[in-house]
């Protein structure tokens, strides 16, 4: 490829997607994933990968097939290899962070050996906690030929953070959460959340930072009785959230607990916000302190990102 020619971005994670836009690069986009979609526009794409399982059903069933899957060896994703034939990608963005979440760099390895006559260069992140969220951005601007855009972006999403950061460290009071990341079975968040909870004023009761989520049982979160409980199902919009409640709000002692009592259970996007490690997390900080702190915080993200139970 000629240096002076804009580089052709195959970005095949929804996180590398928003990073590539909000470095002010979108038009350098050629293709996208099955779950790239947002800004909405990047919807327009061609698609190149699919889910090989139905991602219909609930979250038993869904779980299930994932577990099936994987126990066999298999990817939960297709890459279509004819199709980055077809764009002749210079860039292909994906990551190594979970097989589950998104397609993989393995997967995208396989498909580029297998058709493409020249190798693009691809970039995997690995997103486990927030500090690692600021080197793949930082990785993306770097790969694009654009680090000072990285290092802009990088201290603008840093500063929104830090402003919240320092009206939380005064309020006295930091409620206990209890953060669902899977409703059956039972999970808890991981990786970058339990840091954004602590940011936004609250104490996280489950899972630790840098760590994949964590199974919980019932018991554990009874006996937690947590102020707050915040639902936000991996993938899943608010809608989808709601319909998936049964098995946990259907419990008979479901109505015991603290949170239940005293109305302070949330749903929230966990598809375009929470479960995505992209420049929105800065958001979903902002929302979880509108949840925990509400006469202190106020940004507009009611309704929209998330809502009360």
């Amino acid at each position: 490829m000629n240096k002076n020619q804009p580089k052709r971005i195959v970005s095949l994670i929804a996180s590398s997607t928003e990073i590539v836009c909000a470095l002010g690069l979108g038009d350098l986009l050629v293709g996208r994933s099955h779950e790239c979609d947002y800004p909405s526009w990047v919807k327009q794409l061609p698609q190149c990968t699919e889910p090989k399982i139905n991602v219909e059903g609930t979250s038993y069933e869904i779980d299930q097939r994932v577990k099936a899957i994987l126990q066999e060896g298999l990817s939960v994703y297709r890459v279509f290899a004819d199709k980055l034939k077809e764009l002749k990608p210079d860039v292909i963005l994906t990551q190594i962070q979970c097989e589950v979440c998104a397609v993989s760099e393995k997967d995208v390895k396989a498909a580029v050996c297998e058709t493409l006559p020249t190798q693009p260069q691809i970039i995997s992140l690995n997103t486990n906690n927030l500090d690692d969220l600021w080197s793949d951005i930082q990785k993306v601007a770097d790969a694009l030929d654009a680090p000072e855009r990285g290092k802009e972006l990088i201290e603008k999403l840093k500063g929104r953070m830090k402003k919240n950061e320092q009206v939380t460290k005064k309020i006295p009071h930091h409620p206990t959460v209890a953060f669902i990341e899977w409703i059956d079975p039972l999970m808890s968040c991981g990786n970058w959340m339990p840091t954004l909870i602590e940011m936004a004023g609250g104490k996280n009761l489950f899972g630790v930072a840098g760590k994949h989520s964590p199974f919980m049982t019932w018991e554990q979160l009874k006996s937690a009785d947590p102020d707050f409980i915040v639902i936000s199902p991996c993938g899943y919009d608010i809608p989808k959230t709601t319909e998936e409640l049964p098995p946990l709000t259907t419990r008979k002692d479901w109505k015991e607990l603290k949170a239940v009592q005293q109305h302070q259970v949330y749903l929230a996007d966990g598809n375009q916000f929470f479960n995505r490690p992209g420049p929105r997390l800065v958001e979903s900080l902002e929302m979880l302190a509108e949840m925990f702190h509400p006469e202190q915080f106020d940004f507009g993200h009611r309704g929209k990102g998330w809502k009360k139970l």
